[in-house]
């Protein structure tokens, strides 16, 4: 085996064609190995585990992370939808494996070496991982969204199911904090939708409700001729005022969880807000240039939420000194 924190020590899911080159058996330490250097070496990694969160949980979002990035890398940087389809069904038949032996102590891929002790110290069910699955599943095969209903289902298995898996990593279990999650996280997926527009367009999918398209005159032949009208417009007004809606709907969690998890809550959502706003301020073109948050932006936001969380705590205290 070749060194553990080097590239060699097994390919990302991108580079991996067959399930059957794996070939070995890992164990846990051998895991928790990789999908620390996979989380801390991708592209993205300033993604998975901020300065904020206690350390305590770090190999455990990086367990979450890895497990989330090659299925994610299974379906999208593959370049054949069956050959997607087959290795998608093999992470299935390894996430059920998993779960029947979460008494072991090994297992036949890194990443479940891993998370195995993760789901058993926190009590994750199957059912987000493996809903991640469906919805990676469905990305080979419908590239079109006919109403708000197709499209919510779809993000019910893309998003929402990583907000439940945080808040599981968090202590939470409960249905309250979860539906205000599933908002928070189907609003950052409609978010990065309007956001990446010309980028999805490259991969023929679509995710603007066909009906709110037709409702506004506004044609798919336009749309990949990327020709932005005041029909287009009145198409990006209404669905960023939807996503919109529902950021404001998932607010209150972070206000119901601990002050790092709160802290990190409210940087998405008012990350997710500002994007919004980026894309009204630009007259809804999102066809001619991508709206994106600048380092700056970045770093009052993240002052913002601290400000926000802090004073929401030191309120509580003296709104419980006075009840005493």
């Amino acid at each position: 085996m070749s060194g553990v924190g080097s590239p060699a020590f097994l390919p990302p899911a991108s580079f991996v064609r067959s399930p059957e080159a794996l070939g070995r058996t890992w164990s846990p330490g051998e895991g928790r190995a990789y999908t620390r250097w996979l989380a801390t070496t991708h592209y993205e990694n300033f993604h998975v585990v901020s300065f904020l969160l206690p350390k305590r949980l770090h190999q455990d979002f990086y367990n979450v992370y890895a497990y989330c990035r090659w299925a994610d890398d299974l379906a999208d940087e593959i370049g054949n939808p069956a050959e997607s389809l087959r290795l998608l069904a093999w992470w299935r038949s390894e996430l059920d494996w998993m779960y029947q032996r979460l008494d072991q102590s090994s297992a036949t891929h890194p990443v479940f070496a891993a998370l195995a002790s993760t789901v058993t110290q926190y009590g994750i069910p199957r059912q987000p991982f493996a809903d991640l699955i469906d919805a990676f599943v469905q990305d080979q095969t419908v590239t079109r969204y006919r109403n708000w209903d197709e499209l919510f289902g779809y993000c019910r298995n893309s998003a929402n199911p990583v907000g439940r898996l945080v808040l599981y990593l968090g202590g939470y279990s409960d249905a309250a904090r979860q539906n205000l999650s599933d908002a928070t996280c189907t609003a950052l997926q409609l978010a990065n939708f309007w956001q990446d527009v010309t980028l999805d367009l490259l991969k023929d999918r679509v995710y603007i409700p066909l009906e709110i398209m037709e409702r506004h005159g506004y044609t798919l032949q336009e749309l990949f001729a990327r020709r932005f009208t005041p029909a287009f417009a009145g198409v990006m007004r209404e669905i960023v005022a939807q996503a919109r809606e529902l950021f404001l709907e998932g607010l209150p969690l972070a206000g119901m969880v601990d002050r790092r998890l709160a802290i990190d809550l409210d940087l998405f959502s008012r990350g997710g807000m500002r994007v919004l706003e980026k894309i009204a301020r630009q007259g809804y073109d999102v066809l001619g240039a991508r709206p994106a948050i600048s380092r700056m932006e970045r770093a009052s936001l993240l002052l913002g939420s601290v400000a926000r969380v802090a004073f929401s705590t030191l309120g509580g205290r003296l709104g419980g000194r006075r009840a005493a």
